[in-house]
């Protein structure tokens, strides 16, 4: 069993007689450091699982970038109004490292509810899991000071502090460059 495969059992319930038809659809494929999966202003017509690497989804505000999240394997990546509702996309993503993705494009996805037996549901289960993330999130940047919010994102994801440049993740979780540095020297020392 595959990354995909398994994600796909484990939070969408895809059964597995409708396994093989979901994953025909998604493609392997390679983006290499610096590339980008999408552009703000342009049209994201695809939605890829990362199997390996590191993706920054960010904005950019006159001169300063706002890193909005850091995709790691696991996780999925769009522009979901974008995606969805073909929207011009409101996020860069840019590969911080060679990166393997499985990928299916919009026309392949929309077939899903052709090809799997109650598509609806599973989709479903998935924007809501999207949605209780966000909402962690937010609920993290309000209620959290600076160092409960670093120490957090530490627990969660140790790997992201090894791979990632810390002002990208300074940025992700609201502070400046300066206030990250000190959370970590006092946490390391």
């Amino acid at each position: 069993m595959n990354e995909l495969q398994s994600y796909l059992n484990s939070y969408l319930g895809i059964p597995d007689h409708d396994m093989a038809a979901v994953q025909s659809l998604f493609k392997e494929k390679e983006l290499l450091k610096g590339d980008f999966f999408c552009k703000s202003e342009q049209y994201c017509d695809k939605l890829s699982f990362i199997k390996s690497g590191y993706v920054r989804i960010f904005a950019q505000e006159g001169t300063k970038e706002i890193t909005q999240w850091i995709s790691s394997p696991g996780y999925f990546l769009t522009d979901l109004g974008s995606f969805i509702f073909d929207q011009r996309a409101r996020w860069n993503m840019q590969a911080l490292e060679d990166c393997r993705l499985f990928t299916i494009h919009k026309k392949d996805y929309r077939k899903l509810g052709e090809l799997v037996s109650n598509w609806s549901q599973h989709e479903n289960r998935f924007l809501s899991s999207c949605f209780i993330m966000l909402e962690n999130r937010v609920f993290s940047q309000l209620s959290l000071n600076a160092e409960e919010r670093y120490r957090k994102l530490y627990e969660a994801d140790r790997t992201l502090f090894q791979k990632v440049p810390q002002q990208y993740l300074a940025s992700m979780l609201g502070m400046s460059p300066e206030t990250f540095s000190r959370i970590r020297a006092k946490i390391v020392s």
